[in-house]
């Protein structure tokens, strides 16, 4: 076999599975967003609402936070020069971490080019630091957590999803004396349900556990700051590292761990991720430090508020025509589909014929047979998009003969 000949069988095979995945080339634009122009193939262009944006708030387009990065870039140039060690921790990362602990109530943070990398560096590192450390792992935890666990070369037991009882029995199973971390999720975003954060963190107490929970589609989202789930309940001092992201609610990019200044300083000192990593430029520094900033404020809270509303709306309206919503109560509205095909092809017939794009979620982001359509409503979504939106589902779950049996949460 030659090696194009593989390489032609791996595409083939993900053609036939119906989950070959294409790039959509978008242009979303600033002042009219859930706007933006989508460009065909063939060069034409379309005008289309996104649905499927990770850019929860609409901070991506917020006056305070291209006014920071424009000062930055106009300062400071383009690059930050190097890695954190050498000549890349400018002042605008240092903004940045201080901003970050303080949104959590760490003593320290630590900024990564992505969550990704904050996850995947920080636990593939833990155990240089703690001998003999078993990772706790949720079974429906992010690939990036996956992949951390995976690489650390420690102990890993996978808990099946949620379920405190079967994670007391693992922890009952192993050593006493051996150090231990509990690795979950506040948000889990493909069912968008939540992760039990206190009865995990109670567990963590008795078997003397470290907790670490990624934060990512909650900071900016929930807690009157907007820190997270772990800050609306109450419960962030009882997490010990904490994982989130600056690409999603805060709309700009990079990722981060909030921790004790000790354990900034270990996983800094250790972790080959961090140390062998560009920063991130300055601009994109500031970036994020005011969006943080402003996002702590009240007139954050009337952004989340008002995100939350159209959530529910959503949620209402398709629940009401019998579609097969997901919902567990969070900002992620996901509509089940079943079969990969039959996703692609709605999410298709969707920016093609009523410009509305949603990107479809199959496996093996989810698993088989659990692929869907998943809607990310924002308060830049108004009454007029959601209508459309809506009459369009209706429209082509009837076309496509789907099925509007509920789904339970």
């Amino acid at each position: 076999m030659t090696y194009d000949t593989a390489l032609d069988a791996a595409l083939q095979r993900l053609h036939d599975e119906g989950r070959y995945r294409t790039f959509i080339d978008i242009e979303r634009k600033k002042g009219h967003f859930p706007h933006a122009v989508w460009t065909r193939k063939d060069g034409s262009t379309k005008d289309i609402t996104v649905w499927c944006g990770n850019d929860y708030l609409g901070m991506g387009q917020h006056p305070v936070v291209l006014e920071a990065m424009h000062e930055a870039i106009d300062a400071t140039g383009a690059g930050s020069g190097g890695t954190r060690n050498i000549s890349g921790t400018t002042v605008y990362h240092k903004r940045l971490e201080a901003e970050i602990a303080d949104l959590h109530g760490k003593e320290a943070a630590l900024i990564f080019t992505s969550a990704y990398i904050a996850n995947d560096a920080t636990l593939s590192t833990l155990p240089k630091l703690f001998p003999g450390l078993i990772i706790y792992s949720d079974a429906l935890n992010h690939a990036s957590m996956i992949e951390g666990v995976r690489r650390n070369g420690g102990a890993k037991r996978i808990f099946r999803h949620n379920d405190v009882a079967h994670l007391r029995e693992l922890l009952e199973a192993d050593d006493p004396a051996a150090p231990k971390l509990i690795a979950f999720e506040s948000i889990y975003s493909m069912d968008g349900d939540f992760g039990p954060i206190e009865a995990i963190c109670d567990l963590a107490d008795e078997f003397n556990a470290l907790t670490y929970i990624d934060e990512v589609h909650a900071v900016g989202m929930y807690g009157p700051r907007g820190a997270g789930v772990a800050e609306r309940d109450g419960l962030m001092h009882r997490i010990d590292i904490i994982n989130a992201t600056m690409a999603k609610a805060f709309g700009v990019m990079g990722g981060y761990i909030a921790a004790s200044a000790k354990m900034v300083d270990a996983v800094r000192s250790y972790a080959p991720g961090f140390i062998f990593t560009t920063s991130i430029p300055p601009a994109v520094a500031a970036g994020c430090t005011a969006s943080i900033a402003f996002l702590k404020t009240a007139a954050g809270q009337e952004l989340r508020d008002k995100q939350q509303l159209h959530a529910r709306i959503l949620k209402m309206r398709l629940k009401g025509l019998g579609m097969p919503i997901i919902d567990h109560g969070s900002h992620i509205v996901p509509v089940h589909v079943g079969n990969p095909v039959h996703c692609k092809m709605l999410s298709d017939m969707l920016l093609e014929d009523h410009g509305v794009y949603v990107q479809p979620i199959n496996f093996p982001t989810v698993p088989r047979g659990t692929e869907r359509l998943r809607f990310t409503p924002s308060p830049v979504h108004d009454p007029k998009e959601i209508d459309a939106l809506v009459k369009a589902m209706d429209k082509l779950w009837s076309h496509c003969a789907l099925n509007r049996a509920e789904m339970s949460a």
